[in-house]
């Protein structure tokens, strides 16, 4: 049998190029995306790439858990009905924030960037591993560096700025990351983060230019910050997406787990941060208690 993939947030930018590279690589792709239209040009390009395994279009609003389960269960479903494995499963759904937002009455970073994938991944580990050898694939940020990191509660104390909330939400999902690495180890399916470092996308073309999303301090050198965010986003998505192709296809990761690919494609050490037991523990509790597998 042929090889799979899902890659969520998968019709446009780092997401659908990462779909055309494993395209590319002989999978057959399945994108996850809001639009319709979007889906339809997403699949017409992967279909361009590899004409013998057509792509599909799922449609899901990933800022829903509730959308989240019904996601994973059709994918479960029809997977088993075809009995063709899942090989590769690309979280690369991301979002951030100017002004603080819910979304199933929890702060909408949270839910999006950490929540949605690590509920859509706990609920297709039967699949993924009736399917092995597959790959889990999270996309992080080099924004984890600047995030608080105390996961007492959904959110810290204080204002509310979009970067580091985003940074925050990223490292919980790269400490569970590294956590489902280790529950992992052993049963043929390996976890890997990718950070894309960063691309000129539909996320950072419009969030990135408002200074609100920065702690204060920050605003008082938003002029530097401005540029730095800019210089780091002025990069093609194709580029940005080659650490999650890597992480998924790349042979001399074959039988390896819980590695963070940088931006440059390479393996790198992770934050120290997520690597922590106690914070692995924290993120866990919280991730239980506001995305449960079946819905309350």
């Amino acid at each position: 049998m042929g090889k799979t993939a899902v890659v969520t947030a998968g019709t446009a930018g780092i997401g659908l190029e990462t779909a055309l590279g494993l395209a590319a690589a002989g999978f057959s792709v399945t994108v996850v995306g809001r639009s319709a239209d979007r889906g339809a040009r997403a699949v017409d390009r992967i279909n361009a790439v590899n004409p013998a395994r057509p792509g599909r279009f799922l449609p899901a609003d990933l800022g829903s858990l509730d959308g989240v389960r019904a996601l994973a269960g059709r994918i479960a479903a029809d997977h088993a009905a075809s009995g063709e494995p899942l090989t590769v499963l690309v979280n690369n759904v991301g979002a951030m924030f100017a002004d603080r937002q819910e979304l199933d009455g929890v702060e909408a970073s949270f839910v999006v960037n950490h929540l949605s994938p690590y509920l859509l991944t706990e609920l297709l580990l039967p699949t993924l591993t009736a399917g092995a050898p597959s790959r889990i694939v999270n996309v992080t940020s080099g924004a984890v560096g600047v995030a608080k990191r105390v996961f007492d509660a959904v959110e810290p104390p204080g204002g509310y700025y979009g970067f580091h909330w985003y940074g925050r939400a990223k490292l919980a999902n790269l400490a569970y990351t590294l956590d489902l690495a280790s529950r992992l180890d052993g049963t043929g399916v390996s976890v890997f983060a990718a950070d894309p470092g960063g691309a000129a996308t539909d996320m950072t073309n419009g969030t990135l230019t408002d200074p609100k999303i920065v702690s204060p301090a920050l605003r008082l050198l938003w002029p530097l910050v401005r540029r730095k965010f800019e210089r780091s986003t002025a990069g093609p998505a194709s580029e940005a997406a080659k650490p999650s192709i890597i992480a998924a296809t790349d042979e001399s990761l074959a039988g390896r787990t819980g590695i963070v690919i940088d931006a440059m494609a390479r393996p790198a050490a992770p934050l120290r941060t997520a690597a922590d037991p106690l914070v692995a523990d924290a993120v866990r509790r919280l991730s239980r208690q506001y995305a449960p597998l079946v819905a309350p």
